[in-house]
C-alpha cells in the first residue's frame, strides 16, 4: 500500500508498521497438525467456536474476546453476550498479559494482543487451530524484543477450561521478565444469562472473589442470590480458577491494579474482593536464557460445590502430578471427539490436508447439530422405559414388567422383536420412534441469540444422558 505521508511519530518514537500479508498453511504445533493464519490481525475480526467431546462451549473472536461455559449459557465462566459485544470485549474479558522485559539496563513494557501500544513495536500475530477444533492458539511475536508470547485454549472434562501460556526468548541475550497474566471478567457461579444481560451492574454488587492462601485457588461466587426479600438466600456454588506450573509472587482477584503495574508501581496481592468484577492474575518473575521458554497453566471450572473445591485444593498441592493429569485429560477429551466423529464416518484421510480437515469439520458440526447414536444399534433398557413412560404412561404401566426381562443393554433388533411379540400398535410405533441420540444441541450461539442451546450429555451423577435438541428444520 502506498504511503501518503512521512512515518508518523508516537511521542519521540516512529510508528512501526505491522506486517499485513495474510497467509494460511498447515504446520505442526504441540505434536499435531494445525492450520495457521499468519498475520491474522490484518483481517477483519471473525468469530470461532472451540469444540469439546463433552459439554464445554466456547465462542471466541479473533480479537481474543470470548464467552465460555458448560452445558448452556446458564453455566457461564465469562458473560454470554451477542457476538458484537464479545468481539469488542477483548481488552476487558478473557486473557490479559502484561510483561516487563529487561535487557541489561533497558526495561521494556509489552502488552501482547492489546491495542494500547499499537505501532510501538514491530509485531507479528498468528492464529493456530488444530484439525479437530479442540485447541486454539494465539501467538504474538515481538521482533524488536526477540520475544514470543503464546497462549492456547483447550478443554478437559475433569478440569474445565485450560489456558496454557508460553513466554519464549528467541533473542541472542538473556532476559529478565516480570509479568502479570490471567483472566478478566470472570463470572461467579449461579448467574443466569438474563441476569448477565439485564442486571449486570446490579450483579457486580453481589460478586465476591476469594483466594485460598495455601494453593492460590481463586473462588468466584455470589455473596447471596439476587433478592430484595428479608430472608436467607445463600449461593453455595463457585466458579474456580487456579494456576499450575509457576511459583508466583502473588495473585490478583481484580483488574484494579493493572494500571499501577503498567506504570512500574508496586502491586499488592489480593485475597478477598467484593462488589467488583472478578479476575485472576498471577504476578511472576523469571530469567530466560537465549532459546529458553517458560510455561504455565490456568485451569478454570464452573459451578463447583464444596467437595469439588476441596478435591482441587488437594491436587494443587502436587503440581507436577497435576500437570500430567491435565495433559492426559485434554488428550482424552480430544480422543472422545475423534471417536464421535469416526462413528459418523468423519475420519477420512487423503493427500489433500485441506479436504481432510474440511470433511472432519463438516461431519463434526453435523453431529453437534443432529446428534449421534450413543452406542450404534445398542441401547439402554431403562432409558427406553423412561422414554416410554413420558410418551404413553398407560402403555408403560402395561409393558414395563415384561420389558424389564430384557437385558440391561439391548440390541435394536431384540427391542423391536419384543414389541412385535407384544402386538400393541402403540408399542411398535414408539419402539420405532425411539432415538437414543447424544451430543446434540440447538443451533444457537452469540450470533444467533434467539436460539438457546443446552449440551445435555451427563446426568448429575456423571452417568451418560441421552438427549436430542435439534431444530425445527431437522424434521425435513
Amino acid at each position: 500500500m502506498k504511503t501518503l505521508m512521512p512515518a508518523p511519530h508516537l511521542g519521540q518514537t516512529i510508528q512501526k508498521n505491522t506486517p499485513n500479508e495474510v497467509q494460511g498453511s498447515f504446520v505442526t504445533l504441540l505434536g499435531e497438525p494445525f492450520y495457521k493464519i499468519q498475520n491474522y490481525s490484518a483481517m477483519e475480526p471473525f468469530f470461532m467456536s472451540l469444540v469439546s467431546g463433552f459439554d464445554h462451549w466456547m465462542f471466541i473472536a479473533s480479537t481474543g474476546g470470548l464467552t465460555a461455559g458448560r452445558i448452556s449459557a446458564e453455566h457461564a465462566l465469562f458473560p454470554y453476550y451477542t457476538d458484537d459485544k464479545v468481539t469488542e470485549s477483548f481488552e476487558t474479558t478473557g486473557n490479559k498479559t502484561i510483561l516487563f522485559v529487561s535487557r541489561g539496563e533497558i526495561t521494556s513494557l509489552w502488552e501482547p494482543f492489546s491495542m494500547r501500544y499499537s505501532g510501538v513495536y514491530v509485531i507479528e500475530r498468528n492464529l493456530y487451530k488444530n484439525i479437530a477444533g479442540t485447541t486454539l492458539v494465539f501467538e504474538e511475536i515481538n521482533h524488536e524484543l526477540g520475544m514470543t508470547y503464546r497462549y492456547a485454549w483447550r478443554t478437559s472434562d475433569r478440569f474445565g477450561f485450560v489456558k496454557t501460556s508460553w513466554a519464549i526468548n528467541h533473542g541472542k541475550e538473556p532476559y529478565k521478565i516480570e509479568w502479570v497474566d490471567g483472566l478478566q471478567n470472570i463470572l461467579p457461579a449461579k448467574v443466569t444469562s438474563q441476569t448477565q444481560n439485564v442486571f449486570s451492574n446490579l450483579l457486580d454488587a453481589y460478586k465476591r472473589a476469594e483466594c485460598e492462601p495455601e494453593t492460590g485457588l481463586g473462588l468466584f461466587s455470589l455473596s447471596s442470590t439476587l433478592t430484595d426479600l428479608a430472608e436467607p438466600s445463600e449461593s453455595l456454588l463457585a466458579n474456580t480458577v487456579a494456576q499450575v506450573g509457576l511459583e508466583p509472587i502473588g495473585v490478583l482477584l481484580s483488574s484494579a491494579q493493572l494500571d499501577n503495574f503498567r506504570a512500574g508501581r508496586e502491586i499488592c496481592p489480593e485475597t478477598d474482593i467484593r462488589g467488583a468484577r472478578g479476575a485472576y492474575f498471577i504476578h511472576a518473575r523469571s530469567d530466560l536464557a537465549p532459546g529458553q521458554e517458560t510455561s504455565w497453566h490456568l485451569i478454570a471450572e464452573v459451578s463447583q460445590d464444596t467437595s469439588a473445591v476441596v478435591c482441587l485444593m488437594e491436587k494443587l498441592k502436587n503440581p507436577v502430578h497435576l500437570i500430567r493429569e491435565i495433559e492426559a485429560d485434554i488428550a482424552a477429551n480430544q480422543q472422545k471427539l475423534h471417536h464421535l466423529v469416526a462413528s459418523a464416518d468423519g475420519q477420512q484421510y487423503s493427500s489433500n490436508e485441506l479436504s481432510t480437515g474440511h470433511h472432519f469439520a463438516n461431519v463434526m458440526f453435523n453431529i453437534m447439530r443432529g446428534g449421534i447414536f450413543a452406542d450404534q444399534y445398542w441401547m439402554e433398557r431403562e432409558d427406553f422405559l423412561a422414554f416410554l413412560r413420558i410418551q404413553n404412561q398407560p402403555l408403560y404401566g402395561v409393558v414395563a414388567e415384561s420389558a424389564r426381562k430384557l437385558p440391561a443393554r439391548v440390541h435394536l433388533s431384540d427391542l423391536r422383536a419384543f414389541a412385535e411379540q407384544n402386538g400393541q400398535p402403540d408399542l411398535i410405533r414408539l419402539t420405532s420412534a425411539y432415538l437414543p441420540l447424544t451430543f446434540s444441541r440447538r443451533h444457537g450461539d452469540p450470533s444467533r441469540p434467539w436460539n438457546r442451546f443446552a449440551i445435555q450429555i451427563k446426568n448429575p451423577d456423571g452417568t451418560q444422558r441421552l438427549d436430542h435438541e435439534g431444530n425445527w428444520r431437522d424434521i425435513f
